[in-house]
């Protein structure tokens, strides 16, 4: 049987919420890689909140061009390799897209973390993959936690705050968790060892946080942004750091989004609000890996992964996180090993 390679193909720049109409679904042969690339046939890809800023325009990546393959981070074999770098059957991972097919350049992959004894590609995508360095290097490089500081954690429940929060516990700070739904709540402080949790769907933020963190907010993790991200500013302690990993919140927002109204917060007590991307980090993802790997033999460090099933459940699968249906990292199975 001829194989053949399907795509999801942007179609259109998402206005608000994304759509199944801002994605085309076509057929065609599988690519022939050149001299010095490989082909991988894909099995996993991870869905992001970063994808929903490549579909709108250029960022720290060039956007997605419509009729583009959409963008998003894979694990795949290699079936036939034109690289002596890379050999047929081995699993690497890249930015390969949503398509089961992929030619990959050479310094556009890499092997991923399952190479390691017995870690499963779910878990290299995740705790051990960016998601893992995201949190890792995002609170203790930008953070800078000291032992018995307040941290509170925006988007906790979600692939990359629950692993910031569970690194701020390791570090010996007491650790805050803002998500949507006693469940989730429920789970930061049963699942992940959080010591207390707000819920933005039924409690006032701003007066649970004053509760929960009388003397302020060291450090604020920010996945969400917003309403969210000015509640936190209020409550900051002196020489507190503010950590700017993402702003899920207004990613779909059809106009630009107000600054926080509580940013002179900043000055008052000496603060400090730092964004950063984790692709500076991945020179040293190795690091992150190694202690995260030490974290979850030790029993301290749990990861909770979301798994979907087949290419064509792309679009669905990725605005589950924008409509807060996953539990932990969202990954999509299209393949078993070829």
């Amino acid at each position: 049987m001829e194989r053949k390679n399907r795509q999801w193909l942007l179609a259109r720049r998402p206005a608000g919420m994304i759509a199944p109409e801002d994605f085309e679904w076509v057929e065609g042969p599988v690519p022939s890689p050149a001299d010095g690339e490989v082909l991988v046939r894909n099995q996993w890809l991870s869905c992001d909140p970063a994808q929903r800023g490549w579909f709108a325009g250029d960022t720290y990546l060039p956007a997605v061009k419509i009729g583009e393959v959409v963008r998003s981070f894979a694990v795949g074999t290699v079936v036939e390799s034109r690289n002596a770098t890379f050999k047929a059957g081995q699993l690497v991972q890249g930015l390969f897209g949503w398509q089961d097919y992929a030619c990959a350049r050479p310094g556009t992959l890499s092997a991923p973390a399952p190479v390691l004894e017995g870690v499963p590609v779910q878990t290299a995508m995740s705790a051990l993959g960016p998601t893992g360095i995201t949190a890792y290097f995002g609170l203790l490089d930008v953070g800078r936690p000291k032992v018995g500081e307040t941290v509170v954690i925006s988007g906790a429940a979600g692939a990359t705050g629950s692993a910031a929060g569970q690194i701020a516990k390791i570090q010996g700070c007491r650790v805050i968790g803002i998500a949507g739904g006693a469940e989730k709540c429920r789970a930061l402080v049963e699942e992940y060892g959080f010591d207390g949790a707000v819920d933005y769907k039924t409690d006032k933020v701003g007066k649970r946080l004053r509760e929960l963190c009388p003397n302020g907010i060291d450090i604020f993790f920010d996945n969400v942004g917003g309403e969210i991200l000015d509640a936190a500013l209020a409550r900051l302690a002196m020489r507190g750091r503010v950590v700017l990993c993402g702003g899920i919140a207004h990613y779909n927002d059809a106009a630009p989004v107000p600054g926080p109204k509580n940013y002179l917060n900043l000055v008052v007590q000496r603060g400090r609000m730092e964004g950063f991307i984790v692709l500076d980090y991945f020179p040293r993802a190795a690091e992150a890996i190694a202690a995260i790997s030490r974290w979850m033999k030790e029993g301290r460090f749990k990861d909770r992964v979301d798994v979907q099933e087949g290419l064509e459940n792309a679009p669905a699968t990725l605005a589950r996180l924008f409509k807060g249906e996953n539990r932990g990292k969202q990954l999509l199975r299209i393949a078993d090993a070829p």
